[in-house]
């Protein structure tokens, strides 16, 4: 794991996990192989997670709990949800 700009990343085989609260949101982006699913949550982490094909990307659903959004995120990229590595600051995500 490491921390760059503000940034914590963690990386899985073939998966890097970046976590980054920025512009008003908490945002967990995974790439893998050129793909990049992202799920986001405001700031206060009361709202439900969007997930979208990239950090500013297209929203394609919002889900309530995080293992839902993490399910959708790894068919995005073509793994396993226990193939997805989650930096520690991200864990908490979802209501």
């Amino acid at each position: 794991m490491s921390d760059h700009e503000g940034a914590t990343e963690r990386t899985s085989g073939d998966v890097t996990a970046r976590y980054t609260e920025e512009a008003g949101e908490r945002r967990l982006d995974f790439d893998r192989e050129g793909r990049t699913a992202s799920i986001a949550q405001n700031i206060d982490g009361y709202a439900m997670l969007k997930v979208r094909n990239g950090p500013d990307g297209d929203e394609l659903e919002r889900y309530y709990g995080f293992d839902m959004a993490l399910d959708h995120a790894a068919e995005l990229l073509g793994v396993g949800v226990n193939d997805l590595p989650i930096p520690e600051p991200a864990a908490d995500m979802g209501m």
